[in-house]
């Protein structure tokens, strides 16, 4: 089992969610399955299919019934340390909500700014961003996202 680390820059914050359900891992992907770290009133849980080398984590949010309520993707700087079998995940902060009718909102690029501005990232992880979400966006448009990462997690389940 991986360890799983998720490094928040807005507020500052470093997470172990390796507690997660590993439910799929190969060289590009993983998909957990996962309880909020934080008890929500708006979602119950989710599940969460990593693209390792887009730097994209998509998840489905559901309601307690299992129904989906929306897909969020975080856009991540993602490194891996194969001795220790740790991933750490730093948000970029940018994020990208899609309801179910297919509108599609982008999330805190405000952060992104106030995070550039303060040094909290670097100009490359700045660039990595919004290249990210450039790429993203062009996925979402086409049809492939998050398309691709239900298909990641139908096989997965399958597997399970």
């Amino acid at each position: 089992m991986p360890k799983i680390l998720r490094i928040r820059y807005i507020p500052p914050e470093t997470v172990d969610i390796s507690g997660d359900r590993l439910l799929y891992r190969d060289q590009a992907h993983l998909v957990t399955s996962w309880q909020p770290i934080r008890p929500r009133a708006d979602f119950d849980h989710g599940m969460s299919c990593l693209f390792l080398e887009e730097g994209i984590k998509v998840s489905r949010f559901m309601d307690a019934a299992g129904e989906m309520l929306y897909w969020y993707v975080d856009l991540v700087d993602i490194s891996y340390d194969p001795d220790n079998d740790t991933y750490q995940l730093r948000d970029l902060l940018a994020d990208v909500r899609i309801l179910p009718d297919g509108q599609v909102e982008i999330i805190d690029l405000d952060e992104l700014a106030d995070a550039l501005e303060q040094r909290l990232i670097s100009e490359r992880q700045a660039i990595m961003a919004l290249r990210i979400l450039h790429d993203l966006l062009t996925d979402v448009k086409s049809g492939r996202q998050p398309a691709q990462a239900a298909e990641w997690m139908r096989k997965a389940l399958e597997k399970d």
